[in-house]
């Protein structure tokens, strides 16, 4: 198992990725609002089926990387926190677009529902970079099993982001009527977002060498 200490922080930046606005979070809300709670609850499951998907994944090759390549960390910790960077960037850039304004999407059948949300997690640039070379930075080769420290920290990413994003599917369209009224509520998400991201990205970056 891992550290505690990289557990929290892994968790941290979950937390913080999954409240960033992105394509998963825009899918979800738009489907929810045009086609009910249900049809969001059933592309939410696509969307797990995806995070699962890449957790194996990155799981398999991190287990390979690391044992092959020495200063695998440290490149990988490099490219996590300019991505962290990059990240919140987005959040807080001027002209940034709420999540709930909602996109228009037609009635589809529930196997459809449940493909397009894996398909929308699966081409999603920001899970897979957060698979590839942020996750590995928590994982600490003295603790034990690499691959069994990729795995605990993958389901407690998919753990939060299940949390998380069933709230915002169940309570898409309230929010969304709150929000419309409030748009000060969006900047303060925003700002909130984005001094998080960079907090974490500076710590990988000035993190000492493993």
């Amino acid at each position: 198992m891992p550290e505690f200490a990289n557990l929290l922080a892994f968790a941290l930046i979950s937390l913080g990725m999954v409240l960033t606005p992105g394509p998963n979070m825009v899918y979800l809300i738009s489907r929810s609002i045009c086609q009910g709670r249900t049809a969001g609850m059933i592309s939410l499951g696509g969307v797990v089926l995806g995070f699962v998907f890449y957790m194996l994944c990155a799981a398999l090759g991190i287990t390979a990387i690391v044992m092959a390549v020495p200063y695998a960390y440290d490149a990988l910790r490099i490219g996590g926190g300019l991505y962290l960077l990059y990240l919140a960037w987005q959040a807080v850039k001027p002209g940034g677009r709420s999540p709930f304004e909602v996109k228009n999407l037609a009635q589809d059948s529930p196997k459809k529902l449940f493909l397009m949300g894996f398909l929308t997690n699966l081409l999603n640039p920001k899970i897979a970079v957060m698979y590839l070379s942020l996750l590995p930075q928590f994982i600490d080769p003295t603790q034990g099993s690499i691959l069994s420290q990729s795995l605990a920290l993958g389901f407690t990413q998919i753990v939060i982001s299940i949390s998380v994003n069933t709230v915002i599917t169940i309570l898409a369209g309230s929010i969304a009527v709150f929000l419309s009224s409030r748009p000060t509520w969006f900047k303060v998400q925003r700002w909130l977002m984005g001094t998080v991201l960079a907090g974490l990205a500076v710590r990988m970056l000035t993190e000492s060498k493993r």
